[in-house]
């Protein structure tokens, strides 16, 4: 194939890629943006087969169904609440597949000395089989099969420290010995160490800041299969690995942003301060007062916290002028999305203001809120991020809390050295009166207690959100008379 014509074809591939991309930022392109990119990825393949002559291509196709099959039938079984698990495992296939072409081709890498595609090489090798190990970590963290808490090694810091310096030096004597059968152990060992690598720095994260690591992840394996193009040489393989990565790394910093996090303390495990975003614990270790002080005298009284929750609920709900709802993972958990919907069109029916409060770290990975709210159809333009609505609240007269727990949490802001210190928080202590639909009162992901369950302002209807939303809908609706 001629050179520039062979460029010219890449060009237009790279730029159908670019294009869908281009289309995720708002929902209703982001289907068709999946598309594009789709078509932009199948286009390569073809490019790839046309440019290149395959020696055994029955093998290739028996690969090339197999996977699409086994991936067809992952995605046909996976289910809203185990999205964020798939993402994790999809990058860590990703990691893998780099590691693996990046090895096969540095065994066949006989150039003496150091130079461009053996460093690629070796980076994307590395970087491929640490990604692969943390992805694992982090998919099981998510599927509740490893413990979700994190996991301190005693020195955990000097074995990270000593396990990237064993890395280094097994780079440079591999990229000396690339011949022979050494040359392959020296490559081996460099996988063994990258791999635990990747063990040891994912375990410690968890809690608040797993969608840092899902992010910071999508990233990894980026960087990786972009060094994997240089040694083999493809172009497009550079060009959307590139483009991963570039994706990925701005949103790792716009999580760790939004949890007023600095990045590499979350990478040594380290935990956060409070912020001035609420009242601060004070110099002598006492806490401030309830956030209850901030409500007004419309917050309940105590002869309404002796009915029943679900009638006081009811009442407050059908007083309430402005509503805004808070969605969780325990949302997602009870896949009580339909019912949040319901219940919003159901408010809004009888004249009420409605809104969606989603902070950027809601659920187990960005934008996790937002992909299960489009599900249920609710409008995207109802959907605000956490600087848009936080000031909102203090005039709100209704928030409704489902499955959500460290994303509304005041200690966030009043206690030191906690998994979500620092962590800016929506402010829902602060509306007139709270409804909280979530499974218990027992601590979120972070597994740091939460006082807002505790204020006399909020309501707790403890139970399956699904079932919960579903008897406030009912009561809403015989005493209005709207039906369902």
């Amino acid at each position: 194939m001629n050179f520039w014509f062979s460029l010219l074809i890449d060009f237009a591939i790279i730029l159908i890629f670019l294009l869908g991309i281009g289309q995720f930022k708002a929902p209703k392109s982001a289907r068709r943006g999946n598309l594009t990119a789709a078509l932009a990825l199948a286009l390569a393949g073809i490019a790839i087969v046309m440019k290149h002559r395959i020696l055994e291509p029955h093998i290739v196709m028996i690969a090339l169904m197999a996977g699409s099959v086994v991936g067809w039938r992952i995605a046909m079984r996976v289910n809203m609440i185990q999205i964020p698990a798939m993402v994790a495992f999809q990058h860590g296939a990703g990691g893998i597949a780099a590691f693996l072409v990046s090895f096969v081709e540095l065994t066949r890498y006989v150039t003496p000395g150091i130079s461009i595609g053996k460093v690629s090489g070796l980076l994307g090798l590395v970087i491929g089989a640490m990604t692969f190990s943390g992805s694992m970590i982090a998919s099981g963290k998510l599927s509740n099969v490893v413990r979700q808490t994190p996991w301190l090694l005693p020195n955990h810091n000097w074995w990270t420290a000593v396990i990237m310096v064993l890395i280094i030096i097994f780079s440079g004597t591999a990229s000396a010995h690339s011949e022979g059968q050494g040359g392959i152990y020296y490559l081996v060992i460099l996988v063994i160490l990258s791999t635990l690598l990747g063990v040891v720095f994912s375990i410690r994260i968890g809690g608040a800041d797993m969608p840092v690591l899902i992010s910071f992840l999508n990233a990894t394996a980026g960087f990786a299969a972009a060094f994997c193009g240089v040694i083999i040489e493809n172009r497009l393989l550079v060009a959307c690995g590139a483009t991963v990565a570039a994706s990925g790394s701005i949103l790792t910093l716009v999580m760790c942003r939004a949890m007023n996090r600095n990045f590499l303390r979350i990478l040594a495990g380290s935990q956060g301060k409070p912020t001035n975003q609420d009242q601060m614990i004070a110099k002598d270790g006492t806490l401030p007062e309830p956030a209850t002080s901030m409500v007004d005298e419309g917050s309940l009284s105590k002869e309404a916290l002796k009915k029943d929750p679900f009638s006081v609920a009811i009442e407050t709900a059908k007083e309430a002028k402005r509503v805004i709802i808070v969605p969780g993972y325990g949302m997602a958990l009870a896949q009580a999305q339909f019912e949040v919907k319901e219940l919003a069109n159901l408010l809004e029916q009888s004249g009420k203001q409605v809104k969606f409060a989603i902070h950027p770290v809601a659920g187990r990975m960005p934008g996790h809120m937002n992909v299960l709210l489009a599900e249920a159809e609710v409008p995207y333009d109802k959907l605000y991020e956490m600087n848009e609505i936080n000031d909102e609240f203090k005039e709100t007269d209704l928030v409704i809390i489902i499955g959500a727990c460290d994303v509304v949490n005041p200690a966030a802001t009043r206690m030191e050295e906690t998994p979500i210190s620092g962590m800016p928080i929506l402010m829902t202590h602060e509306a007139k009166s709270i409804v909280v639909c979530n499974f218990d009162d027992k601590p979120g992901y972070s597994g740091v207690e939460n006082p807002l369950y505790m204020e006399t302002h909020a309501i707790l209807l403890l139970g399956d959100a699904k079932d919960t939303l579903g008897q406030l809908i009912r009561g809403l609706s015989a005493d209005s008379g709207i039906s369902q």
